[in-house]
């Protein structure tokens, strides 16, 4: 028991911490909080979960040809992120929430499609199974002992842990909801968007200064 105790805690603050950076992912949500509510804000936090899951499968099972995969194309894969992080910015942009700011109806397909956008976009950033080494080398998470069933315990704590952050984020930031109007929604959304691009300029810049660099080495 004390073997499920040490996985489940460490599981938790693992799925924690992989999602608490406030990076693309996290303003989407805070944008969709005040844009549609608390549910398709928390699905689309869902979405980043899952692929968070996605990536610790693949660095639990230890598929190296993966790590390395993205060890070569690591300047590519920092400029498509940020081509993608730069297209959510533009739409935000663009984006007329007034609609949803009235009616912030519960449709499952709304859902789904929360759920999809936030898994694709924290996919978009594979650069993050780095992070979750780092995380597993850190808490000594997977340890040669453990069986498959402590590895299934393992994952669905790190789950939670994630799905543990986004309600609480998304709850806390629900509760000033109200005191935006259609206006202010606009400015939200254009700050947020403006914050998403100019990230995502600098990584998009970074990656080709760095492709330059390789080049000329």
């Amino acid at each position: 028991m004390e073997e499920f105790g040490y996985i489940i805690i460490r599981g938790l603050a693992i799925g924690i911490l992989i999602s608490a950076p406030m990076g693309p992912i996290g303003m989407l949500c805070i944008q969709r909080t005040l844009d549609k509510g608390k549910f398709p804000a928390f699905f689309t936090g869902v979405g980043a979960a899952l692929s968070d899951i996605f990536y610790c499968l693949l660095t639990g099972l230890g598929l190296s040809f993966i790590t390395d995969f993205i060890e070569t194309h690591q300047i590519l894969l920092k400029i498509i992120g940020s081509l993608v992080i730069i297209a959510f910015g533009i739409y935000l942009i663009k984006k007329n929430p007034s609609r949803s700011l009235k009616k912030p109806t519960a449709q499952s397909n709304t859902y789904w499609s929360d759920i999809v956008s936030g898994f694709f976009l924290t996919l978009s950033n594979p650069l993050i199974l780095f992070f979750i080494i780092g995380l597993f080398a850190r808490f000594n998470f997977m340890l040669p002992e453990f069986k498959y069933y402590h590895y299934i315990v393992g994952y669905l704590s790190i789950f939670i842990g994630a799905l543990i952050w986004w309600f609480t984020i998304t709850s806390a930031v629900n509760k000033v909801r109200a005191h935006f109007n259609i206006r202010s929604m606009k400015i939200v959304n254009r700050v947020i968007a403006i914050l998403l691009i100019v990230m995502a300029i600098i990584g998009l810049i970074l990656g080709i200064n760095d492709y330059i660099l390789s080049i000329y080495e």
